[in-house]
């Protein structure tokens, strides 16, 4: 089959939705099918590259805006990024196109399977519920677009029941009418140790540093458990709280033990959690939570919110332990409960080294190819 694959971004941009995409267009491709990579590119230009040797379509994809300069722009830039998507399609003829985290992305795709007749399949990966910004909540144009494309499509999928239910309950998407597909992991990941400055045990944490994230509350968290001074948390990611949580640190009396080295690469990211005590995934929500499949495959013990996803594959006290992290009394005695007990820590690795392997990206894949099988 001929699938074109809609994102709202792709590598080099760093994050989930690139990180699912990129792999589940090389395994797709690996099965037969012709792929192609349709992405925004942010600054409204266009271009056209490879990448892994898939095709990957930058196109712009302008949307009207309130104000009378942006409606202006917009219908000056409209037609040129019309004609670019156009291309991009007539370039493959796709079978199915395929939208992965609505935006603008899904907008135009949506436009161009009802101009070409083309069956549609939209997945989300969280994207109305675990967004800082609140684009669903406040766009209007936003919400209206998304309910159009769920009406139109063949299938729908969300990286959790969770997701699908936000769908159910504001998108128009019809009760048991989504399909679970959950987000993949490469087993194999080339680990090195960061440079952090400690030699003792800490708690290892990962993600952009956002209010969503919740990583001020692991810093309370971690502040309350009163773990001892050779127990450090290390934060790594970038992102617009980093100042707060520094500031937090301070307030707290741990600023000595709390270290954000920043942005860490994949490698550096692997090494971490390896030789973290504990890996924690402290999120308000979590759409669905990679850092779960992420401190599995490093062999490290799981503290992961229950907000969310996590608790569809997470099973409480054998591969991780769910908590509620906005409950920072629960969440530093469960902290402390996996640091101080060695078995128990052992055994939850142990079981989320063997979980993980359910998880790989040719099982996402898989799923999807029995979807676009059906179509």
């Amino acid at each position: 089959m001929r699938i074109a694959l809609a994102t709202s971004s792709y590598s080099p941009h760093v994050g989930g939705v690139e990180e699912h995409v990129r792999n589940v267009a090389t395994a797709l491709r690996r099965r037969g099918h012709e792929v192609a990579v349709w992405t925004v590119d942010r600054d409204g230009g266009f271009s056209i590259r490879q990448l892994d040797g898939v095709p990957v379509w930058d196109l712009p994809a302008p949307l009207p805006a309130r104000n009378v300069r942006d409606v202006a722009r917009f219908a000056a830039a409209a037609p040129r990024a019309w004609s670019h998507w156009n291309r991009a399609f007539r370039a493959l003829r796709p079978d199915i196109i395929h939208v992965h985290c609505f935006g603008p992305n899904g907008t135009f795709a949506t436009a161009l399977s009802a101009a070409h007749r083309t069956p549609l399949i939209v997945s989300s990966h969280g994207e109305t519920i675990a967004d800082d910004a609140g684009v669903f909540d406040h766009s209007r144009l936003a919400r209206t677009s998304l309910q159009s494309a769920i009406r139109r499509s063949v299938v729908v999928t969300g990286c959790s029941r969770v997701v699908l239910a936000d769908l159910e309950e504001r998108f128009g998407l019809a009760p048991n009418d989504g399909t679970v597909v959950a987000n993949g992991i490469a087993l194999e990941e080339p680990a090195e140790t960061p440079s952090l400055g400690i030699s003792g045990p800490y708690i290892a944490a990962v993600g952009r540093l956002q209010h969503v994230k919740g990583f001020d509350l692991l810093v309370r968290a971690f502040a309350r458990a009163n773990l001892g001074a050779g127990v450090s948390l290390v934060i790594g990611g970038d992102g617009p709280e980093a100042g707060q949580l520094r500031e937090m640190a301070i307030q707290n009396e741990v600023a000595d033990r709390v270290i954000l080295p920043g942005r860490l690469s994949r490698e550096h990211v692997a090494g971490l959690m390896r030789d973290a005590a504990v890996v924690a995934v402290p999120s308000r929500f979590e759409a669905f939570g990679i850092a779960a499949l992420e401190a599995w495959r490093a062999g490290a013990p799981l503290v992961v919110t229950d907000r969310g996803g996590p608790p569809e594959f997470v099973t409480h006290g054998v591969d991780g332990m769910l908590c509620d992290p906005t409950d920072i009394d629960a969440f530093a005695a469960t902290l402390r409960a996996v640091l101080t007990n060695a078995s128990e820590a052992t055994a939850l690795a142990q079981n989320g080294s063997r979980r993980v392997r359910s998880f790989t990206w040719d099982h996402t894949a898989s799923a999807y190819d029995a979807l676009y099988a059906h179509i």
